[in-house]
């Protein structure tokens, strides 16, 4: 074999471990649409418990949203958790720390609303320890929980979350309330289709990354989901 031909063969080689390690950081991007892949990858999308149900809200808070959502759980008698974003804290650390004096609990979304697949491994840790930062300060408490934005996670964030000794949990059930189209009513009925014992809820306090006023609509259909699996014998738990 000529020296040509190893460096191709080298190349290609190159090319084939650079492809394979791509891959694999990119391979936990498919549990937020691909649930079977969770369990592999130490995603959880059920409650610890398996009893009731968790009521979550992603990407606040949000000046008039969170406000209008803490407002009806505390009529409704019901504990949420808040997959808080960095950069929205920051707007308004006080509003945070409400969430967590009305006897919520407080998680971590991210720092800036960003899809993960697109970001460096560098990139990834700073963005998680930036939000990881500004909910401490805001809040006096250390997240336990992370769900990455769009549900979308890669190598990197998963390994951060797990020397953090956090878990990872994403949702079974959503109401895709960001949506322009969505309404009271549809968000009520898809959020708890098919929800049963140790179901997770997907919701959204904020609409800076959805459709502008969508907090309303999930606001509005807060308490019919709440007595739709009160029907169904469900009571919140959290996750």
């Amino acid at each position: 074999m000529s020296a040509d031909d190893h460096r191709i063969r080298g190349a290609r080689i190159a090319g084939a471990a650079a492809g394979a390690g791509l891959a694999g950081y990119m391979l936990p991007g498919l549990a937020a649409a691909f649930a079977p892949l969770r369990a592999s990858l130490g995603v959880e999308d059920r409650t610890a418990a398996g009893h009731g149900y968790a009521l979550t809200f992603d990407d606040g808070p949000h000046a008039e949203g969170t406000p209008a959502v803490l407002e009806v759980l505390e009529r409704e008698g019901v504990r949420a958790t808040f997959f808080l974003v960095g950069e929205q804290i920051r707007r308004d650390p006080a509003l945070a720390w409400e969430i967590v004096a009305a006897g919520h609990a407080v998680a971590l979304h991210c720092d800036r609303h960003r899809n993960l697949l697109r970001l460096a491994p560098w990139q990834v840790r700073e963005d998680i320890a930036r939000a990881e930062h500004a909910i401490t300060a805001a809040t006096e408490t250390v997240p336990a929980l992370y769900r990455p934005p769009y549900g979308v996670l890669n190598a990197s964030a998963l390994a951060v979350a797990r020397r953090r000794g956090w878990r990872t949990l994403l949702w079974s059930n959503w109401g895709r309330d960001w949506e322009r189209d969505a309404t009271p009513e549809s968000i009520a009925a898809l959020v708890t289709r098919g929800a049963g014992a140790g179901a997770v809820l997907l919701l959204h306090d904020a609409d800076d990354y959805a459709a502008p006023g969508s907090w309303r609509r999930t606001v509005a259909a807060l308490p019919a989901v709440i007595e739709t699996l009160r029907e169904r014998g469900l009571e919140p738990e959290m996750p």
